[in-house]
């Protein structure tokens, strides 16, 4: 009873569009005022306290400063030009160029909207100067922005190690080889398009003439600071020199220096503009990470987790059948769930019953984090549809649509990823 009214109370209120953290606090709140079951009220709010005073919690805000500092020091740009340098002039060299400069950018940003948001301000007027249909490029922006959270530094694989304890760094070396491989089928789709539609070849490679002329040391030396940005975070943490918290905190001033004295691009008075768009950006998914100890401390309390658990183990005699059932499950609710959420309240319910039946808990984490950043590009409530939305003046509905080949190509890649576990686990040793 107490776990039944631990998820009821929580999915009626998520039907009803009540924002997420309000709902974990009231199936949190709901077994312990009806039933006094699940602990006191004292706890909950101990718990809860004890959920925020957490020091790997630190990497999420820190990550996300540092994506905006980034985002606003334009570095898109310089990753861009760099990339376009070797690939712009073959036939579908620009989307492919866009597609690489939003996985780099990933591995700077660690987020899916970040990404859409700084490769998309640039890429998309570009392309659309060279020729290219507007709304096809704002949709692959908008599936490749979802690079952003897979490629490490990644802040859903923070949540998803803060939720479940698994290494967080374990997590960013599983996220490498899958995010390449969706960058890969995503832009051979992008060169099989542009063959059969054509491109202004005339433009594009006297563009592209302007760009190789400025000669590739220059371009090199220009892009460096941005193309070392992810080789110092993600170094220091597989050398044991920082952990991922002392990593977030090294990239926010890795990139205030490239910024304000490499690049200029950004002022000493614009940085509290910044610090404002990142608080504003984490206040929400921080009340939930702070209630989400607590509220599965009362998962706990009322066995829910070992009731789930009991219930996958006893239905699917067979681990692939079960994560099949899941990553469609997955993929719905990334329709309508924001990744951060969904993450904190997936994570813990499901992991113990994957493992019971014998799946790696890195390899796991990988595809939950995969089929959620399908969600930010899919209908009704994708963020990077409107993110890129916002940045073209096109409709989220009509960009989805131009954008769901892409999703496809994604999907193939995932399915790979869900069955062939080597992708996830090959760097772990």
């Amino acid at each position: 009873m107490p776990a039944v009214l631990v998820f009821g109370i929580f999915l009626i209120l998520i039907a009803f569009s009540v924002p997420i953290g309000i709902a974990m606090v009231a199936g949190t709140v709901a077994p312990i005022a009806i039933t006094g079951y699940g602990g006191s009220l004292t706890q909950l709010v101990f718990n809860t306290f004890s959920g925020a005073n957490s020091t790997p919690i630190l990497a999420v805000p820190l990550f996300i400063l540092a994506g905006i500092i980034m985002a606003e020091g334009g570095i898109s740009k310089k990753l861009f030009s760099f990339f376009a340098y070797f690939v712009g002039r073959f036939s579908g060299g620009i989307p492919c160029a866009v597609i690489m400069t939003c996985l780099f950018y990933g591995a700077i940003s660690g987020s899916g909207p970040a990404t859409a948001a700084a490769v998309g301000a640039m890429c998309v007027p570009f392309m659309v100067s060279l020729g290219y249909d507007r709304t096809w490029s704002a949709g692959m922006v908008a599936v490749a922005g979802g690079l952003g959270v897979i490629i490490p530094p990644s802040i859903p694989f923070v949540l998803y190690s803060l939720a479940t304890g698994v290494s967080t760094g374990a997590l960013f070396l599983g996220g490498i080889l899958p995010g390449i491989l969706i960058a890969l089928v995503m832009m051979i789709y992008a060169v099989v398009y542009c063959r059969r539609k054509g491109e202004n070849r005339e433009l594009v490679t006297k563009t592209m003439d302007e760009l190789r002329a400025q000669g590739l040391g220059h371009l090199f030396l220009d892009s460096l600071p941005a193309l070392l940005c992810p080789v110092i975070v993600l170094g220091g943490i597989y050398s044991g020199i920082v952990t991922p918290t002392e990593a977030a905190c090294v990239s926010v001033f890795y990139a205030l220096f490239v910024s304000l004295f490499i690049y200029k691009t950004i002022r000493f008075k614009g940085i509290l503009t910044i610090l404002t768009s990142s608080l504003r950006t984490y206040a929400g998914l921080a009340f939930v990470l702070a209630f989400a100890t607590a509220f599965g401390r009362v998962l706990a309390l009322t066995r829910a987790t070992n009731a789930i658990t009991t219930f996958i183990t006893s239905s699917f005699s067979n681990l692939w059948i079960a994560i099949t059932v899941l990553v469609v499950l997955f993929l719905l609710l990334g329709m309508v769930m924001d990744t951060g959420p969904a993450i904190i309240i997936l994570a813990p319910i499901l992991l113990p019953a994957m493992q019971a039946m014998g799946m790696d808990p890195v390899h796991f984490g990988v595809i939950l984090v995969c089929c959620l950043s399908v969600g930010l590009a899919t209908p009704p409530f994708g963020l990077n549809l409107f993110v890129v939305g916002n940045l073209t003046s096109e409709k989220p509905l009509s960009i989805a649509r131009r954008s769901m080949p892409f999703i496809a190509a994604f999907l193939i890649a995932l399915v790979l990823i869900v069955y062939v576990p080597w992708f996830s686990v090959a760097f772990l040793g």
